[in-house]
């Protein structure tokens, strides 16, 4: 977990040096539909990422809801495949007179 910290920290600092280097870069003009919007291309990427990352996100969310409840079924169905066994074990054992 922790490379996974390191990693993000690199990520960051190489993303501040790229908008440090291009803060001076000229406005962007983005057209969709009938909107106009200009800004300034920094503006630009930080909404793309941002906008990639709620999408990922969303991807990500009904995998994740739908693979905690596969892992509580098939723990409770461990739950029972544990008390049959033990049961079985004790109807095998030999009875001591």
């Amino acid at each position: 977990m922790q490379i996974f910290y390191w990693l993000v920290f690199l990520a960051v600092i190489v993303f501040t040096v790229f908008v440090v280097q291009n803060s001076t870069a000229p406005s962007v003009i983005m057209k969709f539909l009938f909107w106009q919007f200009e800004t300034s291309l920094i503006y630009t990427i930080l909404g793309s990422i941002g906008a990639g990352m709620v999408m990922i996100l969303l991807l990500w969310i009904p995998s994740a809801i739908r693979a905690s409840f596969r892992a509580k079924n098939l723990r409770k169905e461990l739950e029972i495949l544990g008390r049959e066994t033990r049961h079985q074990m004790e109807a095998t054992k030999p009875k001591e007179p």
